[in-house]
């Protein structure tokens, strides 16, 4: 029996933990001031990254250190008035919302693997009608700008109403009616002086973390323009007077969502399990062969497709739909290869490369069954999502730049990018776009910010207002956030 362990992340992980603590440096900061900013009632409108969403789950710490909350804080030094969330009041949320809530927030279990793990969920308590105060906080995880548009985004929830979202239809003003953005737009109208904006991340990003094996979610460069101008004037034509801070999307590869899990991380331990590895990829390289012998397959291309396994760490073996289909008597051959650095591996194949196809101890997922499209990003798809990204920000700025009077475009591509280049400390302690404990900047579903992220990109908002109205907004000090925690038992 083939026996795949997924041990690739030991050295990693061991070498993060035997870091130090973190150093602490608080620097003397300008007396604050208002400058021509308002803060008397802010206003924060956009997805699961202004929710507070962490760890696969939205629960009350992650909350409480989302962005805009965080902003809140900041700008109350200067007389800003209360920022009110859609408390879930759960300590773990709810990280499968389709199964009944029944698993939480994920944690690390086991220190050799990157694999987390769900907590025990609350069973939806964390979904259940919100009845508090009126809110600022109109983050939703999960919406794109189609449904922040739309009122079957508070239901209801049915199989012919796929646009339903139960974190809005928890908080919408009036669900299956209302929409997101105009509830948004209502709260600004009600006293608001300054909103954050960022919407957009979702019509991107889904089609990336699902390998980008459905383009029908992959929204167009027109639809995006259209309903990000519809939704930007809305809040802009519901306070006149209103100014916003409105934020661009980052490129994909920036998260660790698809950079955690390594092109190469199958073992073979021994002179026999990579022999008998090799020999059943025997046919299909021979078929390569002989396919380059009838004219029909290049050379280089047979070499890109030829699979072989060594002693000790190897490639994961993927399907790659761009590969050449062959015609005739080679038809059957597989377009399958092993993976290289180019691609991009998402997280949740952690847990799934070595697994076994029905308990048949031969055929075992990434190594004798290749892994299907959703589990990767090919080259060529990273360049259709990174073409996306651009088109979407050439529009956010369109936007922001029509409106300079009123908003300020607050650059998180490039804040992301310079985490992702390692370009980023806080106070003299790393700052990493990974999960790993303690210095990763992202929770542990790999896509979302944890805590000390939150404080990060709260500081990229506080850094892009200072510099537009003359306001001096203390900065956070991201190491006052925690990270990830250590694996637990």
């Amino acid at each position: 029996m083939l026996r795949i362990m997924r041990t690739k992340y030991i050295s990693a992980l061991v070498g993060a933990f035997a870091l130090g603590a973190c150093t602490y440096d608080f620097p003397v900061q300008d007396p604050p001031t208002t400058g021509q900013a308002d803060f008397t009632k802010l206003v924060a409108v956009g997805n699961s990254l202004t929710a507070g969403f962490m760890d696969g789950a939205l629960y009350t710490a992650g909350q409480n250190s989302s962005y805009p909350a965080i902003i809140a804080r900041q700008a109350a030094i200067l007389g800003g008035g209360t920022f009110t969330q859609p408390a879930v009041n759960s300590t773990n949320g709810c990280f499968n919302a389709a199964g009944g809530c029944t698993q939480g927030r994920l944690v690390l279990r086991n220190p050799l693997s990157p694999a987390p793990t769900p907590t025990a969920g609350d069973n939806g308590a964390a979904l259940a009608r919100y009845t508090g105060p009126a809110i600022n906080n109109w983050g939703v995880p999960g919406v794109t700008l189609q449904t922040a548009l739309i009122p079957q985004t508070g239901g209801p929830a049915s199989p012919a109403n796929p646009a339903f979202n139960p974190y809005y239809a928890r908080i919408g003003s009036n669900p299956g009616t209302s929409t997101l953005i105009g509830d948004a737009a209502a709260s600004l109208a009600n006293g608001g002086s300054f909103f954050t904006f960022w919407l957009g991340n979702n019509d991107v990003l889904g089609y990336a973390t699902g390998g980008a094996a459905n383009p029908a979610i992959l929204t167009s460069q027109a639809d995006f323009q259209t309903r990000f101008n519809a939704a930007l004037n809305a809040m802009l034509n519901a306070k006149s007077d209103a100014e916003g801070a409105v934020a661009n999307i980052p490129n994909v590869t920036s998260i660790p969502f698809f950079s955690t899990v390594p092109f190469n991380p199958v073992p073979v331990t021994s002179t026999a399990q990579r022999d008998q590895l090799n020999a059943g990829y025997a046919a299909y390289n021979g078929g390569l062969d002989q396919a380059v012998a009838a004219g029909l397959l290049s050379a280089a291309e047979r070499d890109r497709r030829r699979i072989s396994f060594a002693v000790g760490a190897n490639r994961v073996v993927i399907l790659d739909e761009t590969l050449t289909a062959l015609p005739g008597p080679f038809a059957s051959l597989p377009l399958m290869r092993q993976a290289t650095a180019e691609d991009r591996i998402v997280l949740p194949a952690a847990s799934f490369i070595g697994t076994l196809v029905g308990g048949n101890p031969a055929a075992v997922n990434g190594v004798t069954v290749p892994l299907g499209d959703q589990w990767v990003l090919l080259p060529s798809e990273q360049t259709e999502i990174q073409n996306a990204i651009n088109g979407f920000n050439n529009t956010i700025k369109a936007a922001v730049d029509a409106q300079a009077a009123r908003l300020v475009l607050v650059d998180m591509n490039k804040a992301l990018a310079d985490v992702r280049a390692g370009l980023v400390s806080i106070n003299g302690s790393s700052f990493t776009a990974s999960i790993t404990p303690p210095f990763g900047a992202f929770s542990l579903d790999g896509v979302h910010p944890n805590q000390r992220g939150q404080a990060f990109i709260a500081n990229q908002f506080i850094q892009a207002i200072n510099a537009k109205w003359g306001a001096k907004i203390p900065l956070c000090n991201p190491n006052d956030f925690v990270g990830n925690a250590f694996p637990t038992p």
